[in-house]
């Protein structure tokens, strides 16, 4: 099946719902006050889905695995916020626990696809 959608692809689906929950996650109260964390927390995740989409949309596979390298790094950063958040106390090790799980499951179907094109 050839998809001819990137809101096909269910890495951007994924991507979409982590970003959900990232920006559910800046309303509580202490994360909320912290702008500069915030706010960069949004944009690791909004990169993601972003980058997905937009090489995909370059219709080239150079070009999209690119584009796919920086939504696996953006995985990363995002990573590395939520222990910020963790240390910082504004978030349940629940949580933050579970996200961990999203990003590195969303970064292995990355590379997968990755590696497939």
């Amino acid at each position: 099946m050839q998809i001819k959608n990137f809101e096909n692809l269910e890495i951007w689906q994924l991507a979409r719902r982590l970003t959900q929950e990232i920006y559910t996650l800046g309303r509580t109260p202490k994360l909320a006050k912290d702008y500069a964390l915030k706010d960069q927390m949004q944009r690791a995740a909004v990169s993601i889905m972003s980058n997905v989409a937009e090489g995909f949309e370059r219709g080239g596979n150079q070009e999209f695995i690119q584009f796919l390298y920086v939504s696996k790094a953006s995985c990363g950063e995002l990573r590395s916020q939520l222990y910020v958040a963790l240390d910082q106390e504004y978030l349940d090790k629940t949580i933050m626990d579970r996200l961990i799980t999203v990003l590195k499951r969303l970064s292995a179907m990355i590379k997968h696809l990755i590696d497939h094109l």
